[in-house]
């Protein structure tokens, strides 16, 4: 009796072992700190709202903050460069909040802690054109209002 609840014991060890590693999260969790940079090309998925996979139990590395992608004028291909500037005024006005470089892919994300609520987004895309957001900020999740028919567009 003993050698089977042996037995019985670790594979019930083993199997709890087994599926606390296939775990949704990714290991770090909210912790992990993971913020886009120019030139950068871990990131996937454009055009699709990151924080459905980087939030809270999400299977993205770290809880975004805000993310989002950026196409050019047509709308047909991502930017390969540029950055996200936050700002308290709509226009690039008042203080400048944070600023967030978009990857080589188009996208821009960050895990680093703020309000955005509020804010508003300023795209500067790789000529050094100035995009405006001339509503504020309620949600990080810029890929789920801009979608394939309203995207950011810069240049």
């Amino acid at each position: 009796m003993k050698i089977i609840n042996s037995v019985l014991f670790g594979v019930f060890v083993a199997t709890t072992t087994l599926i606390s590693f296939n775990s949704c999260e990714k290991e770090g969790g909210c912790g992990s700190s993971n913020v886009s940079a120019s030139g950068g090309n871990k990131s996937h998925n454009m055009g699709q709202n990151c924080m459905q996979c980087h939030k809270t139990g999400g299977e993205g590395e770290g809880c975004f903050v805000v993310a989002g992608t950026v196409y050019d004028t047509l709308s047909t291909n991502t930017l390969s460069s540029g950055k996200i500037e936050l700002f308290t005024g709509p226009d690039g006005t008042g203080n400048l909040v944070h600023t967030i470089q978009v990857d080589s892919k188009g996208n821009f994300y960050t895990t680093e802690n703020f309000e955005i609520s509020g804010l508003y987004p300023v795209l500067t895309g790789p000529t050094g054109h100035k995009s405006y957001m001339s509503s504020a900020l309620t949600s990080g999740e810029c890929n789920s209002c801009h979608a394939s028919s309203n995207r950011i567009k810069g240049y």
